[in-house]
Order: structure tokens, then C-alpha cells, then sequence
């Protein structure tokens, strides 16, 4: 079967899908990482945790982004180790950061 006649069927979108829920369960955890930081007053910890969270979250939002319109095209190229890496690595320090925010 040459590439031109690859049918993906519905691979792209069930992976397009996958990012945006990602995506939308980081901003959940962004919004939640700045109202526990603001609910007992603003302290400076809190402040450079949440601006930290932030951004995590829009370095994991460009990472997405770029993916979801990658995958726009008729033959999506793979994830690259690199971005897959910063995807991780953003998903890691939102985890880190809304772990010292509770204590």
C-alpha cells in the first residue's frame, strides 16, 4: 500500500480529541493551582508557584497546539522525541507544583 492510498480512519481525530482533553484537564489544574494559591492570601511562595504553574501550562498549550494542527494534514508527522519530551516535562512540574502548594 503506498501513501497515497493509506486510509487512517479515524486515528487523527481520536488523537486531535486526546490532546484537547489533555489540554483542557492542564488548564483545570492551572485554574485550581491559582485559587488554592489566592483562597488563604496572597504570599510570594504562592505567587512564584503559581506563576511557575503558569507556565508549565502554556509550554504544554504550545506543545499541544502545535500537534492538534499538525495532525490537520493528510499524512500527520510523528511526535517528535522533543516535543514529546516538553509535553512530559510540563505535566511534570504542573504535578510538582500543585504537590507544594499544599503544603
Amino acid at each position: 500500500m503506498t501513501p497515497a492510498e493509506r486510509d487512517p480512519g479515524l486515528q487523527p481525530e481520536r488523537t486531535r480529541l486526546a490532546w484537547r482533553r489533555t489540554t483542557l484537564s492542564c488548564t483545570v489544574v492551572a485554574l485550581l493551582a491559582v485559587r488554592q494559591a489566592l483562597h488563604g492570601g496572597a504570599t510570594m511562595a504562592g505567587m512564584i508557584a503559581v506563576a511557575l504553574s503558569l507556565l508549565a501550562w502554556l509550554g504544554f498549550l504550545a506543545v499541544a497546539h502545535r500537534r492538534v494542527t499538525g495532525m490537520g494534514s493528510t499524512e500527520p508527522a510523528p511526535l517528535s522525541a522533543r516535543r514529546a519530551l516538553a509535553a512530559a516535562a510540563c505535566t511534570v512540574a504542573l504535578a510538582v507544583f500543585a504537590a507544594a502548594m499544599l503544603f
